[in-house]
């Protein structure tokens, strides 16, 4: 490598962020009493559980039932997508926990590098 050292710095998943937004690398967590997927952010160093619902995975990441296996499957499949919307809902709440519903990934403005902001 020519002597040099390369260093990998952390950056936030949402660079525009007025707070520093990242993912835990934990496996996310299949809630059956809502429907929902879990899944940890970090807001500012602190943990925050977060949600994306059955119905969202199902329209937006392939998942072809509400089970279990489906919504994490699609989960996985998804990943960055989600953290990208999760990080600018969060951005947009004050860092507060946040359910990601179908509509969400349909709002202009919800990613990172699109047009427009979510109202």
């Amino acid at each position: 490598m020519n002597g040099m050292i390369k260093v990998f710095m952390p950056r936030a998943a949402y660079e525009d962020s007025h707070m520093h937004i990242t993912f835990t690398d934990d496996a996310p967590v299949f809630d059956g009493s809502s429907l929902a997927v879990r899944f940890t952010a970090c807001v500012d160093g602190e943990p925050v559980v977060c949600a994306i619902t059955a119905e969202a995975l199902e329209d937006h990441f392939g998942a072809d039932s509400p089970l279990e296996g489906a919504l994490i499957g699609a989960y996985e499949r998804g990943r960055a997508r989600i953290r990208s919307v999760c990080a600018e809902a969060l951005d947009e709440n004050a860092g507060e926990s946040v359910i990601l519903h179908s509509g969400l990934f349909r709002v202009e403005g919800m990613e990172p590098g699109r047009s427009g902001k979510a109202r």
